[in-house]
């Protein structure tokens, strides 16, 4: 069975859409023209500080006015980059996932030919992942991510995360033979991403090993291997 890969695009039209269009600069002619960078680099910059101020502080603690003068920019190309502090909220954990997918490009590259083992590998990866990250860890505490635009990004509006994850693990899919419908994979593919992320956002007992362990079994069982 063959399957389009999209993970690549999928997730960049996810970033760019959440990429404000340039705004029309206020100077008045003559004046002195905002400090510049590479295309998307301050953009990195501005998202880096503020997963550092969110880490240190809570995302209460983080205002545009703040953001910009950690930065060394105006206000004005914080929302240039960014926009509103929502859109803030959502390139954050955007930029977050990339890493985490990182890790389940490199379990699906290590298991080419080995579908259930990948995936396995690939859930371990990220739950021992979110076990050490710091940003999740300050987005998920009830002192920092209590009350904020991050929390409900993993949780009650998780959506567009599942989406991309998603998209990729589908992507992955393409170069292994999958014996079951083609209608029937990507609720799998769905439901294993909604699995990982519940365990992400609400860590059991479990090791993330025997988590990875239990999903391989289901994704065995449902494969019919």
């Amino acid at each position: 069975m063959a399957l389009t890969d999209g993970a690549s695009l999928m997730t960049t039209a996810r970033l760019a859409a959440m990429t404000p269009a340039p705004q029309s600069s206020d100077l008045q002619p003559g004046a002195a023209a905002p400090p510049t960078a590479h295309a998307g680099g301050w953009r990195e910059r501005l998202l880096g500080e503020a997963a550092e101020l969110t880490r240190s502080g809570g995302w209460q603690s983080i205002t545009m006015a703040r953001l910009a003068d950690r930065v060394g920019v105006s206000r004005q190309t914080v929302y240039n980059e960014i926009g509103s502090k929502s859109q803030l909220a959502e390139a954050m954990v955007m930029r977050e996932l990339e890493l985490f997918l990182r890790q389940v490009d490199a379990a699906f590259a290590e298991y080419p030919d080995d579908l259930v083992e990948a995936i396995r590998a690939a859930a371990e990866a990220v739950l021992e992942m979110a076990r050490t990250n710091p940003l999740l860890h300050a987005v998920l505490s009830a002192s920092h991510g209590a009350q904020s635009d991050l929390l409900p990004l993993l949780t009650t509006q998780a959506e567009p995360l599942i989406e991309v994850a998603r998209a990729m693990i589908m992507g992955q899919l393409a170069s292994y033979s999958v014996t079951i419908e083609a209608e029937r994979v990507e609720p799998l593919v769905d439901a294993v991403v909604r699995i990982v992320l519940s365990h992400v956002t609400v860590p059991g007992d479990a090791t993330p090993a025997q988590t990875a362990d239990e999903i391989a079994w289901l994704v065995t069982r449902v494969l019919g291997l």
